[in-house]
């Protein structure tokens, strides 16, 4: 290859690196705005109805189309559908690429009406498989079995909206479909609010919020997808190639990228066996994990898996494997010291957040043992993200998914080892566990399949950031130390003192990473000073 050739094509990779980090850049900003308004959402959510057997009921049946929507929606359409989609754009022009939106619009329609039909009519039996350990109370096993009819509707709007988010990331718009979940939460907060004290039982103010919620996020990115001109208009043509193509590609993605959910839905129906609460300290602790998750592990995958694609498409293997190394070692970079943060001031997270009203101190340790165990994982669901986009971007989705299923086998196997001494604690350690098998092994996979994947910078990376996480850690347990976290109120007092010792923490971070020469750190340093 010529000097200038060469000069060519690195400039190539960092220009993609320059997109996928600025994609990634407005994912992240939607999803801060739709995880502050979630947060908002869990507050209300705790201080109205507290951590009581209903909740219990409310957060299990919850489980259920929050799985489904796992299951057939935003995992599986977007990595089935997100390939198939560019293809077809690049290859054969704007009108073909709106057919085929069409096409599966159809399709998710017909099937997603018949599930949810046969959902609210068999949610009995539902509700005897994920609440088992209710059965035994009456009143509790009725009230789920009400939840999951009222919620099931969710699962048609949320699927549709994740179509849309697809066809909108695709086209490389970014932000609305990040932003669109924050519409649900305001519409969740707002029925519970308005409209709970009508009800004799004032926690199906929440399942109707939750249909009424997703309604409304699918609306937002209709109305964006107008404006591009992929207005989503049914064509029922489901003999088109594309949809078969997309078909193939999702059957072995609905089970590899609802593995997190179906791991969490298995511990929902550990937990409904153990003291009440259990069920909802999960939910909490889940919440708050999933937030930088969320933030940037997420965020990067949705802006990374159009850009694999494309190189896949282009068989250019060399620009694919360093897009992939990039983001995979900025991933880390940002969610290990995150998870370092939660475990050490997991106490003071969830009594600043939640302990008010109904919520109390028993509940704060309660939701803070979830997330401690839970956070132990972080590194490996926020690496799961890309590492699966890799796979989804090859069109190879049957990798994944036998992984999938090693590890809910794991999950299953630890959540009945630890569940006894460490109760609800022990499951969400079995979920992390799970998921550091996950991880490991379609890394490993991965690396077999592409010959090299820049491994050892990757681990390199991985000891430094975990390095400077260690010592961010360590200073933040002696600060958040030094307070009384028990009481309930005083909201701005404690809210100063979290702040302040989160950024302290993040400065230590930014330190020992700039001393010992974190590559991140520099890249993410000059990109700012070039946008400035």
């Amino acid at each position: 290859m010529s000097l200038s050739a060469s000069g060519v094509a690195i400039n190539s990779i960092m220009d993609e690196k320059k997109k996928v980090t600025k994609a990634a850049g407005k994912v992240s900003l939607g999803t801060l705005i739709s995880r502050v308004a979630g947060f908002a959402r869990d507050i209300v959510l705790a201080a109205v109805y507290g951590t009581t057997w209903v909740t219990d009921a409310y957060f299990v049946a919850f489980r259920i189309p929050n799985l489904l929507r796992e299951l057939f929606a935003e995992g599986s359409v977007s990595a089935g559908f997100v390939p198939v989609f560019i293809e077809q754009l690049t290859k054969e022009g704007k009108d073909e690429a709106k057919k085929l939106a069409g096409v599966v619009f159809a399709f998710l329609l017909c099937v997603l009406i018949v599930i949810c039909l046969l959902g609210i009519l068999l949610a009995p039996y539902i509700a005897s498989v994920v609440a088992r350990g209710f059965m035994s109370d009456p009143a509790k096993f009725e009230l789920t079995i009400k939840l999951i009819r009222i919620m099931f509707p969710f699962l048609l709007f949320i699927s549709l909206a994740a179509l849309a988010m697809g066809t909108l990331n695709s086209l490389k718009s970014f932000f609305v479909p990040a932003l669109a979940p924050a519409f649900f939460n305001l519409a969740l907060i707002a029925s519970v609010l308005f409209m709970a004290q009508r009800f004799a039982v004032p926690i199906l103010a929440a399942g109707i919020g939750v249909t009424i919620g997703g309604a409304i996020q699918y609306g937002v990115q209709a109305a964006a997808l107008a404006k591009q001109g992929f207005s989503p208009r049914p064509v029922f043509s489901f003999s088109h190639p594309g949809l078969k193509k997309i078909i193939k590609l999702v059957l072995p993605v609905v089970a590899a990228m609802g593995v997190t959910q179906l791991n969490v839905l298995i511990s929902n129906l550990f937990a409904t066996y153990l003291a009440e609460g259990s069920a909802t300290y999960l939910y909490y602790g889940w919440r708050l994990t999933h937030l930088p998750i969320g933030l940037f592990a997420i965020a990067m995958a949705t802006a990374l898996l159009p850009s694999l694609s494309e190189q896949a498409a282009r068989n250019d293997l060399s620009s694919f494997r360093d897009t992939f190394s990039f983001s995979l070692r900025i991933v880390f970079f940002i969610t290990i010291p995150a998870m370092a943060g939660l475990m050490v001031m997991a106490e003071p997270i969830m009594n600043t957040l939640f302990q008010r009203g109904e919520f109390t101190y028993e509940g704060t340790i309660g939701a803070a043992n979830a997330l401690l165990f839970y956070a132990t994982g972080i590194w490996a669901f926020a690496g799961l993200r890309p590492v699966r986009m890799a796979f989804y971007s090859l069109q190879d989705t049957r990798t994944p998914l036998k992984i999938a299923v090693l590890s809910v086998v794991v999950n299953v196997i630890f959540s009945l080892m630890l569940m006894g001494p460490l109760k609800h604690g022990g499951l969400a350690l079995a979920n992390a566990i799970a998921a550091a098998v996950n991880f490991s092994a379609l890394f490993f996979l991965l690396r077999s399949k592409l010959g090299r994947i820049d491994g050892v910078k990757i681990i390199k990376s991985f000891i430094k950031t975990f390095a400077a996480s260690l010592i961010m850690g360590t200073v933040g347990m002696i600060i958040v130390g030094q307070f009384t976290w028990t009481r309930s109120g005083k909201l701005g007092e404690k809210a100063g003192i979290l702040a302040a010792s989160i950024a302290l923490c993040v400065a230590v971070y930014i330190l020992v990473s700039y001393l010992i020469k974190s590559e991140e750190l520099s890249y993410l340093i000059k990109l700012r000073k070039k946008k400035s």
